[in-house]
């Protein structure tokens, strides 16, 4: 079971989550998002997080932008995988290869957007709740549902509203390659809770112990 942090802005933040046992780090450089960082925030995130023994995987997290840009972005910062959360087209998944994944808030033709050749440390699309005009860390719950249908054919990293109290339970009915987390371990949008994130990874292992 895979556990990505959303949402981190800092290096002390990112350095907890990697040392309570995270497998990816999600940075933000949605602009209008809560928990945006900076390019020039995020490659001091990376560095210090490439210094570690095993750092886990680090993920931009883009709406709505280029294949181009989100490259750039990947190179400038040493991140490893790009997450397009927005409404980009097949052709701009396409484009990004092996390096992306798409985001969906509903699942209506994801074959689409899934890619089974993808690398073993990157799942094939994440799951989020469907808020209307939101792209995600809205701490809503998805659709466990069609998660549980989803996880049957791909590897689905699922996301929406979870928290220490109900991973496990999420982990249980829907079985996905990984779970997501931003708002459900906070302090505040740009704050992790430290007892909260290894809360979290400790309840989305328990079921594989």
């Amino acid at each position: 079971m895979k556990v990505k942090i959303c949402g981190v802005t800092t290096v002390a933040d990112a350095l907890m989550c990697a040392e309570a046992g995270a497998d990816l780090i999600g940075l933000n450089f949605y602009r209008q998002g809560k928990r945006y960082v900076s390019p020039e925030a995020a490659r001091e995130i990376a560095a210090a997080l490439r210094a570690l023994p095993r750092p886990p995987a680090l993920v931009g997290v883009f709406v709505n932008e280029t294949a181009a840009f989100m490259a750039a972005v990947l190179d400038e910062c040493g991140l490893d995988f790009a997450q397009l959360s927005g409404d980009e087209p097949e052709a701009v998944l396409a484009a990004m290869g092996a390096r992306g994944f798409k985001g969906l808030r509903h699942l209506t033709h994801a074959s689409r957007f899934t890619n089974h050749a993808s690398p073993p440390n990157r799942p094939d699309i994440l799951l989020d709740a469907h808020v209307p005009g939101e792209y995600g860390g809205t701490g809503r719950t998805a659709d466990w549902g069609a998660a549980t249908e989803a996880a049957r054919q791909w590897r689905v990293l699922l996301a929406g509203g979870l928290t220490p109290v109900n991973v496990a339970e999420a982990v249980r009915q829907v079985m996905p390659w990984g779970v997501d987390v931003a708002s459900g371990v906070e302090h505040s949008p740009r704050t992790k809770d430290a007892a909260k994130v290894r809360l979290f990874i400790q309840a989305a292992h328990a079921r594989h112990e």
